[in-house]
């Protein structure tokens, strides 16, 4: 019980450091979203002067009010973040950031989650399979792998779009769907489920290839280890089946250590992938983070920073329960 109580006060007190960074940051850095909007409307308004009452409004509208004290604004906040409210986008006006990233996320789990599922369980049955088979034909996988993990995320997704898009025209190139089959933007239906899919395929795929690497040759390694434990040496002296030796003894405890690096990945699912979205014009949170960066939107940035910390922070969470009842010494040791 003491293991559990420690770990919740950890990821509490970890809670309240990243809000309150994510409170901070924005107002350490040069400029604010309110005087972003402001000169948007004086270049609408032709240069002409803008009232007092329509620059406080901007002010308070985009929580640039600098005649509120500080602890003020911190504890304005996290009242803010207790009723979902994570302000409104300046670049998309008026659209509320909470609206814009429950727009991109569920893109990005699908996508990136499923990817990161997919290259999870190849990697660790094949890694599996492979450290089994050690000292086979099987060992060559390791190093084409490890090959393909270590080309650039966007190299690789280029050369898939010059194959596929370009030159045999089998998949789309950009976009998470086909904007002129639904111009009226995503809808729930079989037509469109099928053209969300086939566009997928592409970044799906640059995902899986850039990340299998890892996880087999970690499978591999781990499994080659336990094999000469005493308790596998032990289970084959007493004639077991090797079917059975390697999965209930040799692969079941080689693979601890890649299911919290599993917790992980899975934690920074929701951060998306970054570049791979970007070079896919993929709508996810990834691109919708570069949008944010690039035009200055105080907002968007620190309302998905902040979905993003959270998500790892409850990820890490969970996984650190999970493991300390798959591994009874972290519990005591821990």
């Amino acid at each position: 019980m003491s293991f559990y109580l420690r770990r919740i006060a950890f990821y509490l007190i970890t809670l309240w450091a990243a809000i309150s960074l994510n409170f901070l940051l924005p107002r350490m850095m040069p400029g604010d979203p309110a005087s972003i909007m402001l000169g948007k409307l004086r270049r609408a308004a032709g240069g002409r002067p803008l009232t007092d009452e329509a620059i406080q409004t901007v002010r308070l509208l985009f929580g640039a009010d600098k005649t509120t004290p500080l602890w003020d604004q911190y504890l304005a906040y996290w009242g803010q973040m207790l009723r979902f409210d994570l302000g409104i986008s300046s670049t998309r006006y008026p659209y509320t950031v909470v609206s814009l990233i429950a727009d991109a996320l569920p893109w990005t789990l699908v996508l990136v989650g499923t990817a990161t599922l997919i290259s999870f369980v190849l990697g660790i049955v094949v890694g599996g399979w492979v450290g089994w088979k050690r000292g086979t034909w099987l060992d060559h996988l390791v190093p084409v792998t490890t090959l393909l993990q270590s080309i650039p995320y966007f190299w690789l997704a280029l050369v898939l779009v010059a194959v596929f898009s370009v030159q045999l025209g089998l998949l789309p190139i950009f976009g998470g769907y086909d904007p002129f089959s639904f111009p009226g933007g995503p809808e729930w239906s079989w037509a469109f489920i099928s053209s969300a899919a086939k566009h997928a395929i592409l970044p799906a795929v640059t995902i899986v290839i850039s990340s299998i690497g890892g996880w087999l040759l970690g499978m591999r390694n781990m499994m080659v280890s336990t094999m000469s434990e005493d308790y596998v040496l032990t289970a084959e002296a007493k004639g077991l089946r090797p079917s059975r030796v390697r999965d209930r003894y040799a692969a079941r405890n080689a693979a601890i250590p890649s299911l919290a690096g599993f917790g992980i990945a899975l934690a920074f699912v929701v951060a998306g992938s970054i570049v791979m979205e970007q070079v896919f014009t993929y709508p996810g949170i990834g691109k919708l983070m570069i949008q944010a960066v690039q035009n200055l939107d105080y907002a968007l940035m620190q309302g998905v920073f902040l979905v993003i910390t959270l998500t790892v922070l409850a990820a890490n969470f969970v996984m650190d329960l999970i493991y300390g009842i798959i591994d009874p010494r972290v519990r005591t040791h821990g």
